[in-house]
């Protein structure tokens, strides 16, 4: 996986050179039209080709200032020429960076009527700059005032589809994070049940214990009193996440021991996995609905090695209880890595829950003096060319959701080792 996420890599750096290279070329036309030429209006086509190849190189920062400044630096000139009767004609550099302006702006400027008004904004600016073409008549003006349509129609066709495609995938995204919430608050709501019905029993119990053995009373005081804390705990928990009314299956809570039946099921089928548990931790150490989502973070992690992953030759994973240093560790490594270009995998494989895209941030699990954490790792993948061309799911996004509704933080990525590594980390 990591030899094909670093050819297409390679395939967008050579993309974007070629597309200025193009550029260039084209504004090198212009300036060699320009200087050729008697007529000193058509040195205004290669000052407005310059002014589109630089909103070009810096769309990314400059998106919006870029196509507005082109738009109007183009529009004046048509009008500068149209006012003075003067002779020049659109660039060819120009008209490139209007056209892929247009596409990047429908396709990435918020909110999306800003982008259709921008869109149609390039349209207009096309269409005037046929106005310069004072010296060939009107019917080759109208000529090339279809053509630019035409130009402009296909670029705004493949901006509005990219939009569809960024919109879809949003959606999804939304789907799986509601999902996931609704999913959680659920469980939530079983485990905080779980909790007030130990309390009803046992002042119940109390209650008949009062009668007989009045000095027996003080350690069920105690008793109702932690479960009702547990129960407070939970209930904390849940009021941040939304809740369905819908009818689906509910279970208790995940145990160790249904961690070690999952890690040795999935084993059996390949590829081996070994999963360890650290020094300190039982059932008892980490809240019921933290240990269902880290069950539910192992399970997820075991599923994509084997959908994604079906070369990898081991699986570790261990659960263990931190201090938050891992997680921040990792968290540098992949911004050093992001920032100078050493693994272009990391840019898009790192997810960090808690309002943390790269990372930023991680640590806070640690602010009350401990953590646990769970991490799996892959090993020895190779890349089935069938599955990398469906292109990636939303497991991920629904682990950090789920994650980040209690309070923890997720991260995915590439290690410097060449493994696949997936890390959730929950405070104490």
């Amino acid at each position: 996986m990591g030899e094909t996420s670093r050819l297409v890599y390679w395939i967008k750096r050579l993309s974007e050179i070629a597309l200025i290279g193009w550029l260039v070329l084209l504004l090198l036309i212009d300036v060699v039209a320009a200087t050729s030429g008697p007529n000193p209006a058509i040195l205004l086509s290669p000052v407005c080709g310059l002014v589109g190849v630089t909103a070009v190189v810096r769309r990314r920062r400059w998106r919006v200032g870029g196509l507005v400044t082109l738009l109007t630096v183009s529009f004046l000139s048509s009008l500068l020429i149209g006012i003075t009767d003067g002779d020049g004609s659109p660039g060819v550099a120009e008209i490139g960076s209007l056209l892929v302006l247009t596409v990047g702006g429908l396709r990435a400027i918020e909110p999306v009527r800003r982008a259709a008004l921008l869109s149609l904004a390039a349209m207009v600016v096309l269409e005037a700059s046929t106005a310069r073409l004072n010296s060939v008549g009107p019917e080759p003006a109208i000529a090339v005032g279809f053509l630019l349509f035409v130009c402009w129609s296909f670029a705004a066709g493949i901006g509005a589809y990219l939009r569809f495609q960024l919109e879809r995938r949003r959606e999804a995204v939304d789907t799986v994070r509601r999902s996931e919430r609704l999913e959680l608050a659920r469980e939530l709501h079983d485990l905080v049940a779980h909790h007030i019905t130990g309390i009803v029993v046992q002042a119940q119990a109390a209650k008949v214990v009062a009668e007989r053995k009045p000095e027996a009373v003080v350690p069920s005081l105690e008793a109702i009193a932690n479960a009702g804390a547990d129960a407070l705990t939970s209930m904390r928990r849940l009021v941040s996440v939304l809740r369905a009314e819908d009818q689906a299956a509910r279970s208790p809570g995940s145990t160790l021991m249904d961690m070690r039946t999952m890690v040795e099921r999935f084993s059996a089928a390949g590829p081996q996995v070994t999963f360890d548990i650290g020094q300190g931790i039982t059932d008892g150490t980490v809240a019921q609905e933290v240990m269902t989502t880290l069950h539910r973070v192992l399970q997820e992690s075991l599923t994509n090695v084997r959908r994604h992953a079906p070369g990898t030759g081991w699986v570790e994973a261990d659960l263990k209880l931190t201090d938050g240093s891992d997680l921040r560790a990792w968290a540098e490594s992949v911004r050093a890595r992001t920032r100078n270009g050493q693994d272009p995998r990391s840019r898009r494989a790192a997810y960090a829950s808690a309002g943390t895209s790269t990372g930023a941030g991680v640590g806070g699990a640690s602010a009350t003096g401990g953590a646990v954490r769970l991490r799996v790792r892959n090993y020895g993948s190779t890349a089935d060319a069938r599955i990398s061309r469906l292109g990636g799911g939303f497991g991920l996004v629904g682990m950090a959701e789920r994650v980040e509704a209690l309070g923890g933080r997720l991260m995915a990525g590439p290690t410097p080792s060449g493994a696949w590594e997936v890390m959730a980390e929950f405070p104490l």
